[in-house]
């Protein structure tokens, strides 16, 4: 089942069930994936498009809870983890960090990088190779460790 799909049926039986947090982060979900099709238009929007927006909203709730937890602001923090957990229903299962090092190694050698300069590359065909299986955030941290 298509993850839009799956989106409609999950709003559907959170109405059932009258879980308001789901609900309101399923019909979040739902308006950006929305906004990304209104946007692709007059082309069709791919189920890789719909990952993208699924991911990208994933990283914002990251990035609140972190601001709201040093603001803290814990009511907050605990209305963006739930979210966050609704969210991440929908993505791939990620890697380890194990796996991304040993990813990014192979990929370290089969591009022939040697410095941070060449991070560009190595990060690309990282993120083409996982799949979207990887937190870009630690991929990120790892290549910046090797190249060092």
């Amino acid at each position: 089942m298509e993850i839009r799909d799956q989106v409609t049926a999950d709003i559907k039986a959170a109405m059932i069930a009258k879980d308001s947090v789901k609900l309101g982060a399923l019909r979040m979900l739902q308006a950006a994936i929305k906004n990304r099709e209104i946007d692709m238009r007059p082309n069709p929007i791919t189920g890789d498009e719909v990952l993208g927006v699924v991911k990208k909203l994933v990283k914002q709730r990251k990035e609140s809870i972190e601001q709201f937890q040093q603001a803290g602001r814990q009511d907050l923090v605990d209305q963006e983890s739930a979210e966050l957990k609704v969210l991440e229903v929908y993505l791939p299962a990620q890697m380890s960090r194990e796996q991304i090092e040993a990813l990014v190694t192979e990929v370290i050698a089969a591009t022939g990088a040697k410095t941070v300069k060449d991070m560009g590359p190595v990060m690309k065909e990282v993120i083409a190779r996982s799949g979207g299986a990887a937190d870009n955030k630690v991929v990120s941290e790892i290549i910046k460790s090797k190249l060092a």
